[in-house]
């Protein structure tokens, strides 16, 4: 699960946190990166962060997932890998909707380059390390989910430049709510996000 609570404005990490004994607190672990769930069950290879304020836990979620196709790479930065998980899918819409457009591939590229710079500032407010943007949680997320088609998010952007409505079948956009959550988010906290607040 990722995202960001509208009501609440907590990551699922802290929710499970505030929900959950102390004694369980240890053993949470994030899984983020660049992974569509399609890609995976096709057995197509694929690499992913698994991030855990605890390294044995990291390591041993890490170990239990990685298969001959998937490979999870352990960090520490619970933080930075749930908050780019669910920064990435906003920007994804605003790719989405700037090719929707027709502003091309140099607007696209500044809108993933400076989706970063917002992406960072966020972290490292919230507690994080801004130096995780530069991983599989960060820019290789990022670059996916706001340059495919089996995006989600990207498709909804593409949808609302041309100005049809949102489709709420079958596949959730997890950034249309998370959208809002994180302005309120980055006005609680006093972080410029532009993009994203648009």
């Amino acid at each position: 699960s990722k995202g960001i609570e509208e009501n609440t404005l907590r990551t699922p990490y802290e929710i499970l946190v505030d929900e959950l004994p102390g004694k369980y607190h240890g053993q949470l672990a994030v899984l983020s990166g660049p992974s569509f769930a399609k890609e995976i069950a096709g057995g197509l290879p694929t690499n992913a962060t698994c991030a855990s304020k605890c390294n044995d836990v990291a390591i041993r979620v890490q170990s239990f997932v990685s298969t001959k196709h998937f490979r999870a790479y352990s960090a520490s930065d619970v933080v930075g890998a749930e908050l780019c998980g669910a920064v990435k899918n906003v920007l994804a819409i605003a790719c989405g909707a700037s090719d929707g457009l027709g502003f091309g591939d140099n607007a696209r590229a500044a809108l993933i380059t400076r989706g970063l710079a917002e992406m960072a500032r966020l972290i490292v407010k919230k507690g994080g390390r801004a130096t995780t943007i530069n991983g599989l949680a960060g820019v290789g997320d990022l670059v996916l989910t706001c340059s495919s088609k089996l995006s989600r998010n990207y498709t909804v952007g593409c949808s609302l430049a041309q100005g049809k409505p949102i489709d709420v079948g079958k596949a959730v956009a997890e950034g249309v709510k998370t959208s809002m959550a994180l302005h309120i988010l980055a006005e609680e906290l006093g972080v410029t996000m532009p993009i994203c607040e648009s």
